[in-house]
């Protein structure tokens, strides 16, 4: 198979990751008091400041000083252990916390975009793998690949490579890749529901029957299934995760009041700054823009992926009280970018109008999440 879209992608996330990255160090030097759980350990290091924002408190402490619970209140347990057992095993060998996590987030995110691009040529052949990976590339959260110590490049890895083996007839492979991506990410059903749905059809496509084995992605809900019985042995609760969504500062009660997005309306107020006004209605739009993409990757892909687009946009879509963080969850929605790309292979115009507002709106993004502004 040719490389030149993958090396083509390639070379454009590179110049994005040194690019995100200046922003990023340059935004957090101009707010010295923005919080940052790395400044006590690296107060005069601007780029890991500005990377280690938010949830990267959440991770290290786990990494660091493993889990806890406290029922009702914010506790460690809401996050799939994946990332900080990797951030703990590079710990174990020398490499601080902080400088793995900002590591580890930019060698996933990128071998996800140049995996990524090579499951989209399988698919649909080299123009279009390069034109959705640079939609991916410069996707306007795509910083949550190229350093944000967040465990999203990690899970947008697993899962693309899971989908890259199921396409090339390596089931069990797959299986096992997506099963660690099911310990790193509350969207198990999602993932499952999805490679079962590609298994089946890809059979179909082959003019093969289905068989036992080809039930085997049910075995991938095993990372998920693991971290419950982990919760349920340490504090007798085997779905804290989800009880803890309800503490107060993350208010994510389950409800027709979180479904119908009442937060989400409330959120709005004569005296509401641009600010908040712009992040409410983005997250929202970016939301709503993924769901109206899922018919069209059924038409484009397929009904597997379009099954899985629908369940992985559908599951944080409805579990959100106000879409906050939908605009980074989309990233793991990668047959989108595929779909998006096809859709706009006969509009060179509109395409390149997509990407360059795409770019600066990720470079303006990176820059207020380098400066410790709530954008995700």
């Amino acid at each position: 198979m040719s490389r030149s879209a993958s090396r083509t992608v390639a070379l454009v996330a590179l110049g994005a990751v040194l690019t995100c990255s200046v922003v990023v160090m340059l935004a957090a030097r101009s707010s010295p008091e923005s919080s940052s759980p790395a400044r006590a350990s690296w107060p005069d290091s601007h780029l890991l400041v500005g990377w280690a924002r938010f949830d990267a408190g959440w991770y290290a402490h786990i990494a660091t000083e493993g889990y806890s619970y406290a029922p009702g209140q914010q506790s460690p347990v809401a996050f799939f252990p994946a990332y900080p057992v990797v951030l703990r095993g590079l710990g174990a060998l020398g490499v601080d916390t902080f400088i793995a996590g900002v590591l580890l987030t930019l060698v996933c995110g990128l071998a996800a975009v140049v995996l990524f691009t090579r499951w989209a040529s399988l698919l649909k052949g080299e123009e279009a793998a390069r034109d959705a990976g640079l939609l991916l590339v410069l996707y306007p959260f795509a910083y949550y690949l190229y350093g944000a110590m967040y465990s999203d490049a990690l899970f947008l890895l697993l899962v693309v490579g899971a989908f890259y083996l199921l396409e090339r007839g390596q089931l069990l492979p797959a299986v096992l890749l997506a099963a660690v991506a099911t310990a790193a990410r509350p969207v198990a059903p999602a993932l499952v529901f999805g490679l079962l749905a590609r298994r089946l059809e890809w059979k179909h496509q082959r003019g093969e029957k289905w068989g036992v084995q080809d039930a085997l992605p049910v075995l991938a809900s095993l990372g998920l299934v693991v971290y419950c019985l982990y919760l349920w042995r340490a504090f007798g609760e085997p779905f804290a995760f989800a009880k803890v969504q309800s503490a107060a500062g993350w208010d994510q009660q389950p409800g027709w009041r979180t479904w119908l997005k009442v937060r989400w309306f409330q959120g709005f107020s004569s005296s509401m700054s641009v600010g908040d006004g712009l992040r409410l209605v983005g997250h929202a739009a970016f939301s709503l823009g993924a769901l109206a993409l899922v018919w069209p990757t059924v038409k484009r892909l397929g009904w597997g992926y379009g099954a899985y687009v629908a369940a992985m946009v559908g599951m944080p879509t409805l579990s959100s009280k106000d879409f906050m963080g939908m605009g980074r969850y989309l990233l793991a929605s990668f047959p989108l970018f595929l779909t998006l790309a096809l859709l706009l292979h006969e509009r060179p115009r509109l395409r390149w109008g997509v990407l360059a507002t795409s770019a600066v709106l990720l470079l303006s993004l990176a820059a207020a999440y380098g400066a410790g502004a709530y954008v995700s």
